[in-house]
């Protein structure tokens, strides 16, 4: 099940899914109320929903609550996520851009997977323009698949880790990297480099439809992003050294997660300009057209702009 938030030309947001045809279906409304009318809500009490969801979604056909996707606008899947915490697990990225500022990698990267909270009340789906900060010269793009919680949980094991999933979505976690480079310096961060805007989008796909792809750590999926028209990033989910579960581990450790709280994977390899270099491609500018995509899990793209 792909699920969606969307936008109706007369401006209410609604939550549901894609129909088999194509078609963006209002839950809400094909419910008679049934369900929710937004994402949170339908996380929060997923148990008691979970008949309802999988009743309406086989059996809702045409008609009322349905909307052709070229009359509705896509919004992030979960508009509102509880906080976003982006780790940092894939290890070619991780060495590619520690060597590209002259750093060896850090033997404490693997025995734990490491992540940061980024701006929860920053978050952006498809087609949105993402504004470049004032102070910002070196604007980057970051490939990743991130997954959403599900269930409530503390001190959960990895190997019990999966009952805690409710989906996958994309994820570009845009970066300053000038305003990034200077902040680190002191030792605290990311935090400004990072805080400006999350994209997410442009569904959240069920965790069910993506065992067909596992693969070691991950799922075998392909990854990729361009800029322009031109493919810059190719990855796969599989290269992931630390599992979703890994990282659902560490997140709970002595802290309790929520439903509607989000896991980024950290950028996959060759999955942002730090790490390809300046010499492959420039620093994201005004105007330029950014697109991620995931096998499975669709495309996300995002158009830059001047503040």
């Amino acid at each position: 099940m792909k699920l969606i938030t969307f936008k109706q030309q007369n401006g209410e947001k609604k939550a549901g899914w894609l129909s088999q045809s194509g078609m963006a279906v209002d839950m809400h409304q094909v419910s008679n109320g049934a369900l929710p009318d937004n994402m949170l809500a339908l996380l929060d009490n997923y148990e008691h929903y979970q008949h309802y969801l999988k009743t309406f979604f086989q059996g809702a056909g045409e008609g009322s609550g349905h909307y052709p996707l070229n009359e509705v606008q896509l919004l992030a899947p979960l508009p509102n996520p509880r906080s976003i915490r982006d780790f940092y697990a894939f290890e070619q990225h991780v060495k590619t851009a520690r060597q590209n500022r002259g750093l060896s990698m850090v033997k404490e990267w693997y025995s734990m997977p490491v992540f940061y909270f980024t701006n929860s009340l920053a978050v952006h789906g498809p087609g949105d323009q993402i504004f470049r900060p004032k102070a910002c010269r070196e604007l980057d793009y970051e490939l990743e698949i991130a997954c959403v919680i599900g269930k409530k949980g503390r001190n959960v094991l990895a190997e019990n880790a999966e009952e805690y999933i409710f989906g996958f979505t994309v994820m570009n976690d845009w970066s300053a990297r000038d305003l990034q480079r200077e902040e680190m310096q002191v030792g605290l961060g990311p935090a400004k480099g990072k805080d400006f805007a999350t994209s997410f989008g442009p569904a959240i796909v069920t965790a069910d439809e993506l065992e067909p792809f596992r693969s070691g750590k991950g799922y075998n999926l392909m990854m990729k992003a361009s800029v322009n028209g031109v493919t810059l990033s190719f990855g796969n989910v599989k290269d992931l050294y630390y599992s979703f579960g890994e990282m659902i581990e560490r997140a709970s450790a002595g802290t309790t997660l929520y439903p509607g709280e989000i896991l980024g994977s950290g950028t996959v390899g060759t999955g942002c300009i730090l790490e390809l270099g300046t010499d492959i491609h420039r620093w994201l500018e005004p105007g330029d057209t950014v697109e991620i995509e995931i096998e499975g899990l669709g495309k996300l793209k995002n158009i830059i702009a001047e503040e």
